[in-house]
């Protein structure tokens, strides 16, 4: 059975997964790099993105790159919300956008990308982009078809990955509790009160100073 699976959502300790002031230069708003220091070390982070010949003995191994690791296995599509494939907002005025991510995404499989404005699909290199204003248990069953057997990942932002969680679909969520104080920007537990009674949990220090908590949802 298909598992929509959440990986790497980092949040500070005060509880922002994403700070303020997004821009096509600071994915991240405020927080900068703060919250994926621990991430990009990682060999996981380092093969996947193209840096290999950047990084000392092709990037980090141990805690932190066991978990970054597992998010690629066994994922056959994601969804995203629109603030991950990019920051602009409103009807898509500038279609050339490509993302984040280059003239090779590291996807590589089919990525619904939850917006109210369309726009039409969009290959870049082997991952494509389906853009669809969709509810979240529509998203999942779209994206359920395109995985081929294997799992959904939700890929965030915080907002969408709150949505998910609310309707109640989400398997797996790997939260990273980052030891910084953002104070601003988009807060991922809000209006989740109880959740934990879903989920089994477990929680992983590292070295890097992060922890790492699964929550693994309980049998329905």
């Amino acid at each position: 059975m298909t598992k929509l699976r959440v990986h790497n959502l980092a949040v500070s300790i005060d509880g922002y997964a994403t700070g303020e002031d997004r821009s096509l230069e600071a994915p991240f708003g405020h927080a900068g790099g703060r919250l994926m220091e621990w991430f990009f070390p990682t060999h996981t982070f380092v093969s996947t993105s193209g840096h290999e010949t950047e990084a000392v003995g092709g990037g980090t191994y141990g805690v932190d790159d066991a978990f970054a690791a597992a998010s690629w296995r066994g994922i056959g599509a994601e969804i995203m919300g629109r603030g991950k494939f990019g920051p602009q907002v409103g009807p898509w005025e500038d279609e050339s956008w490509r993302g984040w991510w280059g003239d090779e995404p590291p996807f590589r499989t089919p990525v619904v990308v939850l917006t109210h404005h369309a726009r039409p699909d969009l290959a870049v290199g082997e991952t494509t982009f389906l853009f669809r204003a969709l509810a979240p248990g529509d998203a999942l069953a779209l994206a359920t078809d395109l995985a081929g057997g294997q799992d959904v990942r939700l890929g965030g932002g915080p907002t969408v990955v709150r949505e998910f969680l609310r309707a109640g679909l989400v398997d797996l969520l790997h939260v990273v509790v980052v030891p910084v104080v953002l104070g601003r920007g988009v807060r991922l537990w809000d209006d989740l009160e109880s959740l934990e009674s879903q989920f089994d949990t477990e929680a992983t220090s590292s070295p890097s100073g992060v922890t790492h908590h699964l929550w693994t949802r309980r049998a329905r």
